[in-house]
């Protein structure tokens, strides 16, 4: 693990209660779960991560989910922490994933949000477009980079996510903060199935989207297959669903932490 990244935290809570890391979706970073860890952090120790090439974390070229669960695996170390509750949404589901197949000995549950074990087909051609627009635009306030991501990007939420990643750069226009190059070239991968063979046997709980086409009836039976102690549970939102329903998804995972010690 000598070539792993030193992730970016933000860490809230107990010290001596099992801590529950949250790793967040591509073109998301710790701050989206700031009122998530609020709650959560009243009774467990919350570590919130930047995955590589987001938030707050360094750049680096590989984004294979050997490499970011080896991160994460080092941010464990160097936490001293031997287990945790470990919780991803979408790409980081599949980092979440990834470290419990690599590392299984350190997660207490696992916590998957609207993502399966799977290779998907669907791009994000409208959103590298819509945020290299932005570059070539050199917007000078978030309103400026809004509706140049317009060109590209119709749903205003999606574009208010986005805007999330971008700060005031020395010469006064707005940047992206992702590492956006890395992400582009690494897409491939990014779509890949996770990393690591065989299955999780820990306690495992899967959210997704009613209206989501992230975790299909017909993917279950491959969730299953890697994750075979999954408890599946649908809400009615999207792909974004800790976003969408946030009261539905805090109970969801309060629900299934409950039956895990402290």
């Amino acid at each position: 693990m000598s070539d792993h990244l030193e992730l970016h935290y933000q860490i809230d809570g107990p010290d001596d209660a099992l801590p529950l890391v949250v790793l967040h979706g591509l073109f998301g970073s710790a701050d989206n779960w700031r009122s998530h860890v609020k709650q959560w952090q009243e009774q467990r120790r919350v570590i919130a991560v930047d995955l590589r090439n987001h938030g707050r974390s360094p750049h680096a070229q590989a984004m294979d989910y050997t490499s970011m669960a080896e991160d994460v695996i080092a941010l464990l170390d160097a936490l001293k922490i031997d287990r945790c509750d470990l919780l991803g949404h979408s790409m980081g589901g599949k980092v979440a994933i990834s470290v419990a197949r690599l590392a299984p000995q350190r997660l207490a549950s696992l916590i998957v949000a609207d993502i399966a074990p799977v290779t998907y087909q669907h791009g994000h051609d409208s959103i590298f477009a819509a945020m290299r627009r932005v570059e070539e635009g050199r917007p000078g306030s978030r309103k400026e980079a809004d509706a140049l991501m317009a060109e590209h990007v119709d749903t205003p939420a999606i574009r208010m996510f986005l805007a999330t990643n971008l700060v005031r750069g020395e010469d006064g226009t707005m940047h992206w903060r992702v590492g956006l190059d890395e992400i582009e070239k690494a897409y491939a991968d990014i779509v890949a199935e996770p990393a690591g063979e065989g299955t999780f046997e820990g306690p495992t709980l899967v959210l997704r989207g009613a209206r989501s086409n992230y975790v299909t009836d017909d993917m279950l039976p491959q969730v299953r297959k890697i994750l075979p102690k999954a408890d599946i549970v649908t809400l009615d939102a999207g792909h974004w669903l800790h976003a969408e329903t946030p009261e539905a998804f805090q109970t969801a995972v309060n629900e299934f932490l409950s039956q895990r010690p402290l």
